[in-house]
């Protein structure tokens, strides 16, 4: 069994990657994730972090884990800040998102400390070391959703292959579908069922959850090459 730590994990995309490349998956989040597919543990993710560093175990319910117990940690900490929603409404709201929503920095200082191969995931513009960006169009997906991962250990990322989506939609917000046209282009947002696909996830269909999700594609592929780091490493 290899045990992953997946931090500040929402309603699992990034877990359910892991899973597909073979990893057993532990959540945290500071929120109740109902559709969260695996082993969850309600807590905050920094805290988590350093009780593992001071030798303390986390406890999923039904048994105790600690540090040496995890194969590696993947993080997807909050940085609002670096949103394209914190760029829309900076003139108007400057104060629209807490600076202290950037948590990629202590995330990362406390991932050091503990030494064990992580992965950080995040928007881009956020600030990581020598990232690498993943992107829909190099799975098949309608999707774009660029991410960032930054890694310990070396990931080399495939290019994006914008030209081979003949549609790419949206998923994002609240609300219902639509459709707009104008000229030079347009552009069409799904929910539901059709959000879920397009994104490659078949365990949820909330709007709020997919709006947020790694697509599992991604993990999975770093998930993948983060096995065969760890079998040679070994």
């Amino acid at each position: 069994m290899m045990l992953l730590l997946d931090l500040f994990c929402g309603a699992g995309g990034a877990a359910m990657g892991y899973h597909r490349a073979g990893f057993t998956v532990v959540g945290v989040d500071n929120r109740p994730q109902r559709s969260y597919p695996f082993a969850f543990v309600q807590d905050d993710a920094l805290h988590v972090l350093q009780a593992l560093y001071e030798g303390e175990a986390l406890y999923t319910g039904d048994a105790y884990h600690h540090l040496a117990d995890f194969a590696a940690i993947h993080a997807s900490p909050p940085c609002k800040r670096f949103t394209v929603a914190r760029k829309v409404h900076a003139t108007n709201r400057p104060t629209l998102f807490d600076p202290h929503d950037d948590l990629v920095e202590p995330t990362r200082a406390l991932l050091l400390l503990l030494g064990i191969p992580y992965v950080i995931e995040n928007v881009p513009g956020a600030p990581l070391r020598a990232a690498g960006i993943l992107c829909g169009s190099m799975f098949g997906l309608r999707v774009r959703r660029h991410r960032l991962f930054e890694t310990n250990w070396r990931l080399a990322a495939p290019r994006c292959r914008h030209a081979d989506q003949p549609e790419v939609v949206g998923v994002y917000g609240d609300g219902g579908a639509w459709t707009r046209s104008r000229p030079g282009g347009g552009g069409r947002k799904v929910v539901g069922a059709e959000a879920a696909a397009a994104l490659g996830i078949d365990w949820t269909e909330r709007q709020s959850e997919l709006a947020q999700a790694i697509p599992p594609a991604y993990t999975q592929f770093v998930g993948a090459r983060l096995r065969a780091h760890l079998a040679v490493a070994a």
